[in-house]
């Protein structure tokens, strides 16, 4: 009587676990509308799979029952993909292709996986419990031709089975696939808190939209076990020992399969096994500069993106790096030597005589458009703009001393054209709104700019000699002034001397060679 009875509850429990489970639903998938009279045994795409030989298990033994003609589950690239799963597809939005039972779905729950089940038919006991599942591509049209090792895990969904809606998301860079689509399959690996260990496959048509990149995906290797495990009494990850980049589904629990953990301590699509939430975003042929084999003490694969983001950062450190250095040097930069100073002067001093008188040409037309009169109290004052305010300052004597000098040695046409009358050419330009520039034969820029500096002591004009005119006297100066000096502080000098010896001469009627 024990043993019938105990037999009776055998036959109870496993009717009520085939009632239950879970699957991926959609038109796309094999053995979409496979029932639990299509085969000689209970084979409907939510039945667990263990313990089978691979014509049986591989696809779920549908690969006769494929999808109709153009039906595909779309794939949009950098974006996340709904996928509905539940106990049965009466749960689903395509219940009205049930053949019996209807549309049960929860009508104030739209996501309730079994409806009017507990959590545990699709066994978990709560959010905390449930070890994820996957989705897996392989980029081939013809099913016949696919094999285990084709498949690689694009996108991981940690709280799967959950939902019945569930997001997947797939990485931005997926390729798109050949013509005809790729073949596709979900992936699921429950809690052993949630009843007798199982592995759980469909496969579907799918196609990958909005594609971008033509970079194919890696080889995939199957992944290892790494990361923490409480319940194995392992506390902490072994990242060495994880598998980087494209990784196969895990073929566990049938024959033929390339796991061999046992039902204790089964295998799960999350950490435990380095499949992270979301999208696989590493699994293509360029993700990694290099990738070490698994090993405990490997060291870990290098990411190509993360190389190239820390190139991109160090290069705008160093940009940043010289422009601060730039600034700062500029902030902090010495002030100008007396020698830097005398330099810049003499370079100034220096301007070739047709600038110079080009120069003061232009002074004059400025002068003449503005209407203003000349006032013998001001002289010009020359300055390169490439030089310091200190130096312009330091240098302002000896600049207006050689502006006088340059205004008095001109060529007498040069002065001629400048002004109609003799008395005009002796007086100094002056305009408090005038500014002339010019360049050097260096390639510096200079400007001729009104200057309240002190003037060289005025003298008054010289009285016309009687054996000559008063532009006679300024040619003469013009023709005796030798063309540049290595002093120009000595040259003004000279000059000047030259020119009072001159005047005094021509204001006693005597013609004294200086």
């Amino acid at each position: 009587m024990q043993t019938f009875l105990t037999m009776i509850l055998s036959v109870l429990l496993a009717a009520r676990m085939v009632e239950a489970h879970a699957a991926f639903w959609h038109p796309s998938m094999w053995g979409f509308n496979v029932s639990a009279n299509t085969f000689s045994y209970d084979n409907r795409p939510v039945v667990p799979l263990k313990y089978m030989n691979f014509s049986t298990w591989w696809f779920h033994g549908h690969l006769d029952y494929p999808p109709n003609d153009g039906d595909f589950f779309e794939l949009p690239a950098g974006k996340s993909a709904t996928a509905e799963i539940a106990c049965t597809k009466g749960a689903t939005s395509f219940e009205a292709t049930v053949d019996s039972g209807g549309d049960v779905r929860h009508a104030d729950n739209v996501n309730d996986v079994c409806p009017g089940k507990p959590m545990i038919e699709y066994h978990t006991t709560g959010i905390d419990n449930v070890k994820g599942c996957a989705l897996s591509i392989a980029y081939k049209s013809d099913v016949s031709n696919v094999t285990q090792d084709d498949f690689t895990v694009f996108s991981v969904n940690q709280t799967c089975v959950w939902t019945r809606f569930t997001e997947f998301e797939v990485p931005e860079r997926m390729p798109a696939c050949p013509e005809g689509g790729c073949i596709c399959a979900w992936h699921w690996i429950h809690s052993i808190e949630g009843g007798g260990e199982e592995n759980y496959m469909n496969g579907f048509r799918c196609n990958v939209t909005g594609a971008t990149s033509d970079v194919p995906l890696a080889e995939p290797v199957a992944p290892r076990r790494c990361g923490a495990d409480v319940d194995n009494n392992k506390a902490s990850s072994v990242l060495g020992n994880c598998t980087y980049g494209a990784k196969t589904p895990i073929w566990w629990l049938n024959n033929q399969s390339d796991f061999f953990e046992a039902v204790t301590a089964p295998p799960f699509y999350n950490d435990l096994y380095n499949f992270v939430d979301g999208a696989q975003d590493d699994i293509f042929a360029d993700s990694y500069v290099e990738r070490p084999d698994p090993a405990p003490t490997a060291q870990l694969p290098v990411l190509r993106y993360a190389v190239n983001a820390l190139s991109g950062i160090l290069s705008v450190a160093s940009d940043v790096g010289d422009q601060a250095s730039s600034f700062l040097s500029s902030v902090f930069a010495p002030p100008a030597t007396t020698a830097q100073t005398a330099s810049a002067t003499a370079a100034v001093l220096t301007t070739p005589a047709a600038e110079t008188a080009s120069l003061h040409t232009s002074a004059a037309a400025t002068q003449a458009a503005a209407g203003t009169a000349a006032a013998p109290a001001s002289s010009h004052t020359i300055v390169a703009a490439s030089s310091s305010h200190a130096a312009a300052q330091s240098s302002s004597q000896a600049a207006t001393a050689s502006s006088s000098h340059a205004a008095a040695s001109q060529p007498a046409s040069s002065a001629a054209a400048q002004s109609p009358s003799a008395a005009s050419v002796q007086t100094p330009v002056t305009s408090s709104a005038a500014a002339v520039s010019t360049t050097t034969a260096a390639g510096a820029r200079v400007q001729a700019v009104s200057s309240s500096a002190p003037a060289m002591p005025e003298m008054s004009p010289p009285a016309a000699p009687a054996n000559g005119t008063t532009a006679d006297v300024h040619q003469a100066a013009a023709v005796d002034a030798p063309a540049s000096s290595a002093s120009a502080s000595s040259q003004c000098r000279r000059r000047m001397r030259r020119r009072r010896a001159r005047s005094d001469a021509l204001l006693h009627g005597q013609t004294t060679t200086v």
